[in-house]
């Protein structure tokens, strides 16, 4: 009875690892075509060239950790397109898939970012560290939703996402993502809710080089 008990007890167990390891698989599986949507660099030269109010930034989102077969991560560095060694911001993302046709990408920051400054071009680099160089800002998540034309779209929960930058007292993103484009309206808006950075007329286009 113990050897059946030990060798019934062995078969689930493997089985079990079997299912959870193929769905952790699965759930990477659906996040394919999302980061191959993100993958790239971007530019949002043409929208500052119809309206000046806006600055030709640069936006580069790159695989990182490719040997996680679970796990989704993006490399992500913006900069003004005439300052690109010097980036004003550096995130690592880190996509999921939820449900059905909705994703969840978390956003971390890099707690030495000055030695990540362009290695979007070499991602290899990142493949030296773990994830304790993250620090994530929690809060700040941004859901997407994949609708039948294969555009996903979401952005953060109210007033979740903290900010201290500029007087704000939170921060929150609007996302567009679909073939050769990215579409990105991130503001900031202090205790009373007043907008105290961001694009105020509309968000940022960028389009793929």
């Amino acid at each position: 009875m113990k050897t059946f008990f030990f060798k019934t007890t062995s078969v689930l167990l493997i089985a079990f690892c079997s299912i959870t390891y193929t769905y952790g698989q699965n759930k990477a599986h659906k996040t394919k075509d999302l980061v191959a949507l993100m993958t790239g660099s971007y530019n949002s030269e043409k929208q500052s060239k119809a309206d000046s109010t806006y600055y030709n930034i640069s936006l580069h989102m790159y695989p990182i950790w490719k040997k996680d077969k679970n796990t989704s991560w993006l490399y992500v560095e913006q900069a003004l397109y005439s300052k690109q060694d010097a980036p004003y911001r550096q995130r690592v993302y880190k996509v999921a898939h939820i449900s059905e046709n909705k994703f969840k990408t978390t956003i971390f920051k890099l707690k030495d970012e000055k030695s990540f400054i362009g290695k979007w071009k070499t991602t290899d680099f990142f493949d030296t560290f773990d994830t304790s160089i993250l620090e994530e800002r929690s809060g700040c998540e941004v859901y997407l939703t994949k609708n039948k034309d294969g555009v996903y779209q979401g952005s953060t929960l109210d007033d979740n996402c903290k900010s201290t930058l500029r007087g704000a007292s939170y921060a929150t993103s609007k996302v567009t993502i679909k073939k050769d484009l990215v579409y990105s309206w991130d503001q900031g808006f202090d205790k009373d809710h007043k907008q105290v950075w961001g694009a105020e007329k509309a968000g940022y286009t960028f389009d793929k080089l």
